[in-house]
C-alpha cells in the first residue's frame, strides 16, 4: 500500500465554493453570498464550507468518501465567527479515518459498555500493539493530523486516557460494545469494530 502524500494544495481564484449549514445554524456574515449546498449535491462543488458540529462534518466526509470524491476541499466552522478565511485559505490533505461501515470519524470515537454493563470486555489492538485484553471502562479513538493517522487509549477514572498508542488501525473484539462516533451513539451494540486510515486523505481547509 502506497503512503498518502500530505501536501498543501493552493486555492485558485475561480474555485466554486458553497456553504452547507446544518439545521437551524446561521451562515456567518462573510459567507452569506455563497450558494447553499446540500448533502446530496456536495460533489458538484470544488469547495464546501460546513457550518455545524463534528458529526455534521463527518456526514459530509462520509458522503464524499462513498462517492469517491475526496478531491473536494472542505472547511469546517463550528461557530459563526469571522469566516472569510474559509473561502480562500489553502487546503491540506490529512489522514481520513473511517470504520468498516464506510463512516468517517472526525473528532473521536468511544467504545463503551453496552447498556446494563459496568465494563467493556474483550480485546483491542492498535496495529500490532495490544491496547487491552480483559475488561476496561472504555476506549477512546481519535484521528491525528499526521501519519500514521489515529491514536487510541484505554479510559480510566473520570474517562481520562491512560496511554495513547498510535497506528494505522484500531480494532476491537468484544462480548458487546456501544460505538459512539463524534458524539453519536450507534443504535445497537456490536461485537467487532474497526477504525482505520483510508488509502486517501481528505482536503482540509485551515486558517493560514
Amino acid at each position: 500500500m502506497q503512503p498518502v502524500s500530505y501536501l498543501i494544495r493552493s486555492q485558485s481564484q475561480n474555485t466554486r465554493v458553497a456553504v452547507l449549514a446544518s439545521g437551524a445554524r446561521r451562515v456567518p456574515r462573510g459567507l452569506r453570498d455563497l450558494p447553499p449546498a446540500e448533502l446530496d449535491t456536495i460533489t458538484t462543488w470544488q469547495r464546501v464550507v460546513v457550518v455545524g458540529s463534528d458529526a455534521d462534518l463527518a456526514k459530509v466526509l462520509t458522503a464524499l468518501l462513498r462517492a469517491d470524491r475526496l478531491d473536494v476541499e472542505v472547511a469546517h466552522l463550528r461557530r459563526p465567527w469571522p469566516a472569510r478565511w474559509a473561502r480562500t485559505a489553502p487546503a491540506t490533505r490529512v489522514p481520513l479515518i473511517r470504520d468498516e461501515t464506510g463512516t468517517v470519524l472526525v473528532r473521536g470515537a468511544r467504545w463503551q459498555p453496552a447498556a446494563g454493563e459496568q465494563s467493556l470486555r474483550g480485546e483491542a489492538v492498535v496495529d500490532d500493539t495490544v491496547l487491552f485484553d480483559g475488561t476496561v471502562r472504555a476506549v477512546r479513538v481519535e484521528p491525528t493530523a499526521q501519519l500514521p493517522g489515529l491514536r487510541a487509549a484505554v479510559l480510566t477514572g473520570p474517562l481520562r486516557p491512560r496511554r495513547w498508542v498510535s497506528g494505522r488501525a484500531a480494532q476491537l473484539g468484544t462480548t458487546g460494545a456501544v460505538v459512539v462516533r463524534d458524539g453519536v451513539a450507534a443504535a445497537r451494540p456490536l461485537r467487532r469494530s474497526t477504525f482505520y486510515r483510508h488509502t486517501q486523505g481528505w482536503l482540509r481547509v485551515s486558517r493560514r
